[in-house]
């Protein structure tokens, strides 16, 4: 047999050739992580200092908001400083413990999502003992069992990867470094990684997915039992802003990992909208369609200046 070549680098994908249009990238993308900051620690601190908003479902928004913080956090700086380099590299090292924590953050934000689905479903059927079947308690515990399961799914699929060896062929055809980038590149058998990510993708996604289908479900039929026009509006503004998030945050990223790994333009959108842009919108969709959100923002304005 022949020998290989361990490397100890990946290259990542050159977005541009172009220095201007580099120069422009660069602009746009510290741009929108700078707004993704602000939005999300905005969100932070009005849930932290408005009384009002000491509940079950804006303490969930408060999580999810620190998750869109160490989402993007994880991918843009690096993104960032690729677009400025001349070489556009990333050790084998730092790109598994990019792989580690994207499914960490992403996973624990698919469980969350799960959550608030469910802390929806309560708000709506269960107005008079939300706040006693919501206690501190159980947030609290849904929150920590979240994260344990998104950890220990992130854990299994590295622990098989690290498995994986890497030869000759260096460049990652993607912006950053995700599980089904390195397969191709991989001189040894990927098909037990392939399988765990397979399961995960199963286990995590599609059940969590399934969660938040079967609560939205639940939640539409007893919209539909509602006798009011205004009471109907109401129970639907609970849930419109989670629906949304619900909506990017899936759309993009099953079909992100759903694709085959081709390196396409579709390919680049998805995984862009999912690591990037969903974790700036959050805190729009949050504040923009909720009066509560909108209202403490302001006072916190007039209180500020």
């Amino acid at each position: 047999m022949r020998n290989h070549i361990v490397i100890s680098e990946f290259i990542l994908l050159r977005l541009s050739a172009d220095p201007q249009i580099q120069a422009l990238l660069f602009a746009l993308f510290f741009v929108i992580y700078i707004l993704t900051l602000m939005g999300n620690l905005m969100l932070l601190l009005v849930i932290r200092v408005d009384c009002q908003l000491h509940n079950p479902m804006y303490f969930f928004l408060g999580q999810l908001s620190f998750l869109d913080l160490c989402h993007s956090s994880v991918t843009v700086p690096k993104l960032l400083e690729n677009l400025l380099s001349e070489k556009k590299t990333i050790s084998v090292e730092g790109c598994m413990a990019q792989v580690f924590f994207v499914f960490a953050t992403g996973g624990t934000e698919s469980c969350l999502l799960a959550v608030m689905a469910y802390d929806c479903y309560g708000a709506i059927s269960s107005p008079l003992l939300y706040g006693q079947m919501m206690n501190r308690k159980l947030c609290m515990g849904l929150v920590w069992g979240s994260r344990g399961l998104a950890f220990m799914d992130a854990l299994i699929n590295i622990l098989v990867a690290l498995n994986l060896d890497f030869c000759e062929a260096q460049d990652i055809h993607h912006f950053n470094c995700e599980l089904p980038s390195l397969y191709p590149l991989s001189c040894s058998d990927a098909s037990a990684s392939f399988t765990a990510l397979l399961c995960s993708s199963l286990l995590h996604f599609f059940g969590n997915f399934l969660l938040i289908f079967f609560s939205y479900v639940c939640i539409f039929f007893t919209i539909l039992s509602i006798s009011s026009t205004k009471g109907r509006s109401k129970a639907f503004s609970t849930c419109s802003s989670h629906l949304t998030a619900v909506s990017f945050f899936y759309g993009s990223g099953l079909l992100r990992y759903l694709m085959p790994n081709s390196g396409s333009t579709q390919e680049f959108i998805f995984s862009l909208q999912y690591s990037v842009i969903t974790p700036m919108l959050n805190p729009l969709i949050y504040s923009l369609k909720n009066k509560e959100v909108k209202a403490a923002v302001r006072k916190m304005l007039r209180k500020c200046f």
